[in-house]
């Protein structure tokens, strides 16, 4: 399709009935299937994509390019490009997204802030402070 980039490989898998203490951080792609207690944090400088499972749940904070939850966040949810909430999807936490997409059934405990990109500054005629006076040339 038109516009959309390449996804991130799925490199890294926390599995179901697997429980990590502590931050991750992860590069390309990563599947949770399993339970974070901690900040799921994307590696900047190259695409990301983050994928929460039914089965997975995530206690902190959120933070990646394309981030689908289909399970549970308690946290802030952070996607740099695209977010998709799956009609199971709950969500206790500020989000933050550039585009969403949010099925029938997916719930939000907290504030939904769209990352727009800022239009271009408007360019001021210059103008000074002091009057200019004309001048007669012989």
């Amino acid at each position: 399709m038109l516009g959309i980039k390449r996804q991130a490989a799925m490199r890294s898998t926390i599995g179901v009935g697997m429980k990590v203490l502590g931050d991750c951080t992860f590069q390309e792609g990563l599947q949770i299937d399993g339970e974070v207690i901690g900040n799921v944090i994307a590696e900047p400088g190259s695409s990301s994509a983050l994928f929460i499972t039914e089965t997975g749940s995530v206690h902190g904070a959120v933070s990646a390019d394309h981030v689908v939850i289909g399970g549970s966040v308690v946290g802030p949810v952070q996607a740099n490009e695209r977010l998709e909430l799956h009609s199971k999807a709950r969500v206790q936490g500020d989000v933050k997204y550039n585009t969403l997409e949010m099925q029938q059934g997916a719930v939000i405990a907290g504030q939904l802030q769209p990352q727009m990109v800022p239009p271009p500054p408007v360019e001021q005629p210059s103008s000074s402070s002091e009057p200019t006076e004309p001048t007669l040339e012989s």
